[in-house]
């Protein structure tokens, strides 16, 4: 039995004082007790939280960042959008290995636990060899994702992506998603072959990539053929693109096509969801759907801001994912959250209820919440029966010093640029000391070289 002592932690019911927070070998904790004593030897914090759920990741689009950041020559300068950004990303996607895509992801999951983030959902897509076969190993890719996960400590959602077609109406794929190519034989296949990689720090789901790229019935075969208990994840109206090839096919919006199709409940995460009527975000909540925001790369991308604040009111369920990672830190994504709803509301203190007033408290117990459902693990709490999935706080930086608990939150989600997590627990294990990750030299010395093997792939 290994122990914590949090002068100040953040439990489902909010901040409680002096903590004692225990868990077994298995990574699970035993026992959270407010009101304890300091046992003798036992390590003390400060401010002491739940690790947060990154509930939507393409890793190896990390090696990625900063590089589109250029605009179209002559008149394309001013229609740069989400699907020219996708030819680089197919460049990559095109060539990049097996070993590389680990490198990435352990350079990525090294990162995303340095800024807080404890367990990750991984909406995998590159399945096939770049000539377009499948590996020996059907699910050879997947494999070396979740072996980053399991090099960094970082708690993994596999979610294989159901990835058949390029448009509504079961168009062709192009040659750059050759890659991609998957019906629902080939989806199950691959969980089939991942069944044995389930653990305590490591589940596995099911993705169909959007309403465009998978039919309704092969959602509806993959779906069924799960376990209740198993996550299901979907793209769902990122673009108005998208929205007008919906409509233009099958005279529904997508959301409304997906609940007409489809059992959507709570199992289900909606990724995006951006551009929504007030009848789909009704349906969302009422489902128990997550809806599943990455303000970061939305924003990156031009695709637009989710209606959070409808959302909310009608008791919708939230959380958050760094998506293409132009960001690895859940503390930009809740910022950008709450500053994208100020801005469209010009109003200030948007994430808020009648009981809970505090914007930054609101929006990390909330994406807490929201990321567990969307996971499928026994995650995002301090309670007996969750992993051992802590965060703890540099109360020495001076953005925190002198803060009353109900105070942090706020101070941490809106206040400075500095990262404040000092040490990471992940399923058990102390992966971030002193805002280090213990592999970090070593993960970034094989990113590097993953970077310059893929150099050619940037022009």
């Amino acid at each position: 039995m290994t122990a914590l002592f949090a002068k100040n932690a953040l439990l489902p019911s909010g901040w409680a004082r002096d903590v004692l927070l225990q868990w077994d070998s298995a990574g699970n904790l035993t026992a959270v007790t407010p009101g304890s004593v300091q046992p003798a030897g036992a390590e003390a914090a400060e401010y002491v939280l739940p690790g947060m759920v990154n509930l939507h990741s393409h890793a190896f689009q990390r090696a990625l960042s900063g590089l589109t950041e250029i605009a179209g020559g002559g008149e394309t300068a001013a229609k740069d959008s989400f699907w020219t950004w996708r030819d680089l990303m197919y460049r990559f996607a095109r060539n990049i290995t097996p070993a590389q895509m680990e490198a990435i992801a352990a350079q990525l999951y090294a990162e995303c636990l340095r800024h807080g983030y404890t367990s990750v959902c991984e909406f995998h897509y590159v399945h096939r060899s770049p000539d377009g076969a499948m590996y020996p190993r059907v699910a050879q890719t997947a494999e070396s994702v979740i072996q980053a996960a399991s090099l960094t400590g970082i708690g993994m959602t596999m979610l294989p992506v159901l990835y058949n077609w390029s448009g509504f109406g079961e168009a062709p794929l192009t040659p750059q998603q050759n890659r991609f190519k998957t019906d629902a034989a080939d989806i199950l296949n691959i969980i089939g072959a991942l069944e044995p990689l389930r653990s305590g720090q490591v589940e596995v789901g099911v993705a169909p990539h959007s309403l465009r790229a998978a039919s309704s019935a092969q959602i509806r075969e993959v779906v069924a053929a799960l376990p209740r208990s198993r996550p299901v994840h979907i793209h769902i109206a990122e673009q108005q693109g998208e929205v007008q090839q919906s409509l233009a096919y099958s005279k529904r919006r997508p959301v409304e096509y997906l609940y007409d199709e489809l059992d959507v409940d709570a199992r289900w995460c909606l990724v995006h969801a951006t551009h929504l009527v007030e009848a789909e975000v009704t349906a969302i909540a009422r489902s128990g759907a997550v809806a599943g925001i990455c303000p970061t790369t939305e924003a990156n991308l031009g695709d637009g801001l989710f209606p959070l604040e409808s959302f909310l009111a009608q008791g919708g369920v939230f959380g958050v994912g760094s998506d293409s990672h132009v960001s690895q830190s859940p503390v930009e994504e809740l910022r950008w959250l709450e500053y994208g709803q100020r801005l469209r509301e010009q109003r200030r203190n948007i994430a808020v209820s009648a009981k809970q007033r505090h914007v930054g408290e609101f929006l990390w117990q909330g994406a807490l919440l929201g990321g567990a459902r969307a996971s499928g693990r026994a995650v995002g709490a301090l309670a007996a029966g969750k992993r051992a999935d802590v965060i703890v706080l540099d109360a020495d930086h001076p953005n925190l010093y002198g803060r009353t608990a109900d105070e942090v939150l706020g101070s941490l989600v809106f206040s400075g640029n500095d990262n404040l997590v000092k040490d990471v627990l992940a399923g058990g294990q102390w992966v971030v000391r002193g805002q280090q990750h213990v592999a970090q030299q070593a993960i970034a010395a094989r990113f590097k070289q993953t970077l310059a093997e893929l150099r050619e792939y940037r022009r």
